[in-house]
């Protein structure tokens, strides 16, 4: 991993993307919340621009109301909840929806006096091209994935394409962060080789992102509703009904047995790697913040985990949950940026 060049006057930059990663992670547990209400179906149309403005009359409202009243989530879940019913799920999914446009607005336009005042380095200009582009991309990627739940019979949206809506959030918010840090941190934090170390941290990021994909298979068959007892499951450690699907490789997308017992595993997995980060990680004075930071938010968040599945996913802690999720990540991205420029 090259070095970016330091430069004291990058650090505005390095701030305001900062800014741009939390606004993505705030979008990542508001994402959670408009699933877990079941408000994500509740506006029926993709209007980039004029979306931006709520219903503004009586008549607005009943023709939004009136285009809800026809798919299926509203038979099959909402039937006869009336307006006012409505209006609660249609101001979260508004809501979210407001805020990607927010992040859209945020990252466009302080680049615009970054570039003009000499700012922003040559190696990131085409960088922030890219990421803009693929921050529109996420935006039609969540309508192909809204639209999913339109389909008869479907009160929900598909799993793949939540986890693909994931996937992509992720590698933004994760580029996002490690591209702020390269500018208000060039220089490495250790200053000796750790190869082991440098080994289990990475292990450990693609552990945590392999977790929460498999988390998005869970949220989207709402495998968190069973088996709500910890550590086994169905009175086994292995559930009884974890290979029932044929050809084998469905169980682990669409088997709610095999899907919430793999999140498990991987999760099990990440905390033993973080154990051994925290052991080979912690004599090295230089990082021994960084090891730490990454300790504890494995931790709460393995706990948030249990007693979000032992409660039936209450909303609070399924929301702080996901939250975790992204900040253990982040807690990773930090170890491993002090660990750059390593062999």
């Amino acid at each position: 991993m090259n070095v970016m060049p330091s430069d004291p006057k990058t650090r505005p930059v390095a701030l305001w993307l900062f800014v741009v990663a939390g606004m993505i992670l705030v979008m990542i547990v508001l994402g959670g919340a408009t699933r877990l209400t079941g408000s994500g179906l509740s506006i029926m149309e993709w209007a980039p621009l004029m979306g931006a403005l709520p219903p503004l009359s009586e008549a607005e409202w009943q023709r939004l109301f009136a285009l809800y009243q026809k798919i299926p989530q509203y038979d099959l879940m909402n039937h006869g909840f009336g307006l006012d019913g409505f209006k609660r799920i249609f101001w979260l999914e508004w809501s979210h929806r407001l805020w990607g446009r927010l992040i859209g607005l945020v990252f466009l336009v302080p680049p615009i006096w970054f570039w003009r005042s000499g700012l922003v380095p040559r190696w990131l200009r085409w960088r922030l091209v890219v990421l803009f582009l693929l921050g529109g991309l996420q935006g039609a990627v969540g309508w192909f994935m809204v639209a999913s739940g339109f389909m008869p019979a479907t009160t929900s949206v598909s799993p793949y394409r939540l986890v693909i809506h994931l996937g992509l959030a992720l590698i933004l918010y994760g580029t996002i962060v490690w591209t702020g840090l390269s500018l208000w941190s060039p220089e490495p934090a250790a200053g000796r080789h750790q190869a082991r170390l440098g080994v289990l941290v990475r292990t450990g990021i693609a552990l945590v992102c392999l977790t929460i994909l498999a988390g998005g298979f869970v949220a989207g068959l709402h495998a968190g509703l069973t088996y709500n007892s910890f550590p086994l499951m169905g009175g086994a450690l292995v559930p009884a009904g974890y290979a029932d699907l044929h050809p084998l490789v469905r169980n682990l997308t669409e088997n709610i047995a095999a899907v919430q017992f793999n999140h498990r595993l991987l999760a099990t997995l990440t905390v033993l790697v973080t154990l051994g980060t925290l052991a080979f990680g912690w004599p090295v004075a230089a990082l021994r913040a960084r090891v730490a930071g990454v300790g504890l938010a494995a931790v709460a968040q393995y706990g948030l985990g249990v007693a979000t599945l032992l409660w039936v996913v209450p909303l609070d802690l399924a929301v702080m949950h996901q939250a975790g999720a992204v900040l253990l990540l982040t807690a990773y991205l930090v170890l491993l940026h002090g660990l750059r420029g390593q062999p």
